[in-house]
């Protein structure tokens, strides 16, 4: 009798366990941009210090998950693939990052890096679409302004990238999305240095 109890509560437990595994959340991976290491300097590097800064994103991707467009009108919201840094962030340390390269000079910053006051060449990038279409593509377009130094003159322009996913997995398309804003750095850089000096 005593031994059927024990083997009855032990079950129980097995049982417990079991269901409580089940019941267990997937784990939440998180994703950053990265910039381009194969971008090369065109031309000698710039003298001129260089603010990357106010990046704005749209108010749909600006969310700590993953967004992925579904169809037109539908999009999917990723609980467990998410951005580790704000990506408001992300997207200015990587187009910072690739003008770095492109201009060939270690004086390009995020304005929150910057000191006020600062004589440089100023960047602000706004994001206008950030489409992430899963084993397909991602698409942006971005605007941009450059107030170069000593200058009132704004030069401006729009890049529209789109770029292939390489895989299926949330990975492959965060890889797309910066392989994306290098093209929209590209951009950026060859109106500075087609820039008539100040």
């Amino acid at each position: 009798m005593k031994r059927s109890k024990l083997s009855r509560g032990a079950c129980v437990c097995v049982a417990a366990a079991a269901v409580l595994a089940a019941c267990g959340s997937p784990r939440s991976n998180f994703y950053t941009l990265s910039s381009d290491a194969t971008l090369e300097s065109t031309g000698s590097p710039l003298s001129m210090s260089v603010v990357v800064g106010p990046v704005t994103v749209p108010e749909l991707v600006d969310r700590p998950q993953l967004v992925t467009r579904v169809s037109g009108n539908e999009v999917r919201l990723n609980e467990y693939a998410r951005w580790g840094e704000p990506l408001k962030s992300g997207v200015a340390d990587v187009i910072a990052a690739d003008l770095s390269r492109l201009l060939g000079s270690q004086r390009v910053s995020v304005s929150s890096q910057t000191v006020a006051g600062t004589e440089a060449c100023r960047v602000r990038v706004d994001i206008v679409q950030f489409d992430s279409m899963p084993g397909e593509a991602v698409a942006i377009d971005a605007l941009w302004t450059v107030r170069l130094a000593g200058q009132t003159a704004l030069l401006t322009g729009r890049s529209t990238v789109r770029e292939q996913v390489q895989g299926a997995d949330e990975a492959a398309l965060v890889a797309a999305h910066s392989r994306a804003l290098a093209s929209v750095s590209r951009d950026i850089a060859g109106a500075i240095r087609r820039s008539p000096p100040g």
